[in-house]
């Protein structure tokens, strides 16, 4: 459960939220995304509170402006790999280049055939479909949910770039994240505990990281 949580994100920033298991980080992307309505408080997105929008005017906002990589992936078992990622682009009635979706999946390291159905891969490939979908939808705002949760160290770090160069081109990127590694390369980090902003920290270090989550570290 969140509680007096206020929070402002800028187009070119890049936000890492960490916390514990339970401290409200998912629930917290969920809301601002307008995937789930908060008891209180407003969640504004480009001017609109999406929980007021009407459903057609909310698809229209989910579609245009927003991308999620979910935890889960959330992707189509019955279509292969490369509808998967077109998907957005079709409902958006956005060009679908296959020639560039290859060209990302490559520089993503993914292994499998672009044909093959989702159901078939392992848990890093279906993640890097996921992250594939997010971004070749080209929305403003991005909300990843763990996005380089199961991944390898190597796929790990060019997601991560990846996301933090879109950042850097103007898009706002919102990742939840366990990895201290990654979220010291972030624009701003949001400690949450128990379900509240503990500590937000600009540019962070990995010591103030640590020392937020309470993390014993070797001396």
């Amino acid at each position: 459960m969140l509680k007096d949580v206020s929070l402002i994100a800028n187009y070119g920033e890049f936000i890492s939220i960490l916390g514990i298991s339970g401290s409200g980080k998912s629930t917290l992307l969920k809301c601002l995304s307008s995937l789930s309505e908060p008891t209180n408080g407003k969640v504004s997105i480009n001017g609109f509170d999406p929980y007021c929008l009407s459903d057609t005017k909310l698809a229209q906002l989910r579609r245009q402006d927003i991308a999620f990589v979910f935890q889960s992936y959330n992707l189509v078992p019955a279509l292969p790999v490369i509808e998967n990622i077109a998907l957005p682009l079709r409902l958006s009635h956005k060009k679908v280049d296959k020639q560039k979706i290859s060209n990302l999946l490559r520089q993503m390291r993914f292994k499998a055939d672009i044909n093959d159905f989702v159901s078939t891969l392992s848990g890093g490939e279906q993640q890097k479909v996921a992250i594939a979908r997010a971004i070749l939808s080209d929305s403003q705002i991005i909300f990843a949910d763990e996005p380089t949760g199961a991944l390898d160290s190597v796929s790990r770090q060019v997601i991560f770039n990846m996301l933090k160069d879109l950042a850097k081109q103007g898009k706002c990127v919102l990742m939840v994240t366990h990895d201290i590694e990654l979220a010291v390369h972030t624009d701003r980090a949001l400690v949450l505990k128990d379900g509240q902003i503990y500590q937000e920290l600009p540019h962070p270090s990995s010591v103030a990281l640590y020392q937020a989550l309470e993390v014993e570290t070797d001396s």
